[in-house]
């Protein structure tokens, strides 16, 4: 007989802690949501449901929502051109053999937006380093600043995530379903059109979905990238609505409002064709993947695309940033006598101003983490079993800013808490940075803790109970040590992320205030290229230390 208390964590939990739950998220992520959508139904007071459609009728505003849709598909299709032949190398040769690769790959993913397209401009621009190095690439230049180039540095962001999603659905396939193919007499193509890519269907849409809405959500690249070449987006125009004079909340909330009802619709386009291509493709008689080995012209092959993509997506916009950081002057181009650490002498000095907004970004972004991983923990206790509808309901909204676009919950979260009835204000003060922190990466603990509690056998805490302990005993001596990996991965993502967070920073944190991304952000905009671009060095380099101090200490605890 199966024991009734094994399946996950399950703490009992007053009726109180779950309300208190719901009203946590209730304020944190659906308040501000709900903000948005009714100030772009009541511009001036007076409800009109037909406002947003109504600035949508603007001839330049629709352009630039049709400008987001755009860019979404063809990032889809870029990053489906990438994504697709590495999985199949890493999932079904003996290329995927190096686990290191995977470590690689996702790099791009982990390197923020706005800095990898700073990158790609100083490498491509007039008298770039790809000029420099190749004088006969100023051909090209036009070209890439363009949409082309565009689309081709947010691929090369996003390709990983939809990489991984291919590459793990591949191996599920095992290598019998292609044999009876074969068996039967189908080619290769045939088992290719007939087995493989229905099987992949499911989840290259939901990868394609997810690159999608993080395309039209997007704000790095449009405002450093698109701002150059013209094309403008949702993202841009919301923040230039709220940030620029003359302030127009009517116009940014209605944008916002579209934006995040073409987010929605899409996740809902995504479960649709995801439920109907869902197959199952693990039996009780194992799995065997058939793993090619490539030699000769074909080995040459698989490791010249995978070394080109990762010159694409890592080697160009890091040796950009890199040099250009400790370059004495731009003017004088590539050489070992125009190299210098000055720049990071100026940037680490005790009192400047970068070194001021690197302690503002790492102690706000810890303080964001630490608060973030309380409340995820306190959520994840209350959602216990997932059986009830209050349980599902709260990790549901939990996870709701993950699917929303960031500057859709930033504009929500000024409206809330700059409010004339808001008893407290934290407008423009170091506590709402914080807040905009912890709502934009709660669901990254949840997840992480959730995780975790779900390892947790229900026996232990019931063997805790029937010797003696109390609540808060079983919590603290059985629980907590169990939670801590999942605790420490959720806080370790937050603070990596937090600190090197833009749209956020740059529309809630106080006017005299700095922090690593708004730094690096001005610098470039005023031609400090240098100087910003070392902050992104320090900044990425600060982040990945701590990425692996916390992986080392996880690990310990395991």
């Amino acid at each position: 007989m199966d024991n009734p208390h094994r399946g996950g964590l399950r703490l009992p939990a007053a009726s109180w802690q779950m309300g208190l739950g719901m009203l946590l998220l209730a304020v944190l992520v659906l308040a501000p949501l709900t903000m948005v959508l009714l100030h772009s139904l009541f511009p001036d007071g007076t409800f009109d449901a037909f406002a947003p459609l109504r600035v949508l009728s603007d001839p330049a505003l629709l352009q630039i929502f049709w400008n987001s849709i755009a860019l979404g598909g063809w990032v889809v299709f870029g990053s489906t051109l990438l994504a697709l032949p590495m999985a199949f190398l890493a999932a079904r040769t003996t290329i995927g053999r190096h686990a290191w690769l995977d470590v690689v790959l996702i790099i791009p993913f982990m390197t923020p937006p706005y800095i990898g397209s700073m990158g790609w401009i100083l490498f491509m621009q007039r008298r770039g380093f790809a000029e420099q190095l190749l004088p006969a690439a100023a051909g090209l230049t036009p070209a890439f600043f363009s949409l082309l180039g565009m689309v081709a540095i947010m691929s090369l962001h996003l390709f990983p995530f939809l990489y991984l999603i291919l590459r793990n659905a591949l191996m599920r396939i095992g290598g019998s379903l292609e044999e009876a193919a074969s068996v039967h007499g189908g080619g290769m193509m045939y088992r290719l059109r007939r087995v493989i890519l229905p099987l992949l269907l499911g989840s290259y849409a939901m990868g394609a979905l997810l690159v999608f809405v993080k395309t039209i959500a997007e704000f790095g690249t449009p405002a450093t990238f698109g701002r150059q070449i013209g094309y403008y987006v949702l993202t841009s125009e919301i923040h230039r609505f709220t940030s620029s004079w003359p302030i127009d909340f009517g116009k940014a909330t209605a944008l916002a409002s579209a934006l995040l009802g073409a987010c929605l619709m899409f996740w809902y386009i995504q479960n649709i064709i995801s439920r109907r291509h869902q197959y199952r493709t693990l039996g009780g008689k194992g799995m065997r993947t058939r793993m090619v080995p490539l030699k000769g012209w074909r080995a040459v092959l698989g490791w010249s695309y995978t070394g080109m993509l990762l010159l694409l997506a890592i080697g160009i916009p890091y040796f950009s940033i890199i040099v250009a950081s400790m370059q004495k002057l731009r003017g004088d181009g590539l050489a070992w006598s125009n190299l210098t650490l000055a720049h990071y002498g100026e940037l680490l000095r005790p009192g400047s101003k970068g070194w001021q907004a690197l302690i503002n970004s790492m102690g706000l972004a810890a303080l964001a983490a630490t608060v973030a991983v309380l409340i995820g923990t306190y959520l994840v206790l209350q959602m216990g079993s997932m059986k009830r509808l209050s349980q599902r309901s709260l990790d549901m909204f939990s996870l709701l800013p993950n699917t929303v676009p960031g500057i859709v919950i930033v504009v929500g979260l000024i409206l809330l808490w700059n409010a004339p009835w808001m008893p407290v204000s934290i407008y423009n003060t170091y506590t709402m940075v914080v807040l905009t922190y912890v709502v934009f990466f709660l669901p990254y603990s949840v997840q992480y803790i959730k995780s975790s509690a779900a390892q947790i056998d229900g026996s232990l805490v019931q063997a805790g109970r029937v010797f003696g302990g109390r609540s808060w005993y079983v919590f603290r001596r059985i629980v907590l040590p169990l939670l801590i990996p999942g605790i420490l991965a959720g806080w370790m993502m937050t603070f990596t992320i937090s600190a090197r967070e833009l749209v956020a920073s740059l529309m809630v944190l106080p006017p005299s205030m700095q922090v690593t991304a708004t730094y690096i952000f001005s610098q470039f905009e005023q031609g400090e290229v240098s100087l910003g671009m070392a902050m992104a060095v320090v900044s990425v380099g600060l982040t990945t230390l701590v990425l692996v101090i916390m992986n080392h200490l996880g690990a310990d605890r395991k």
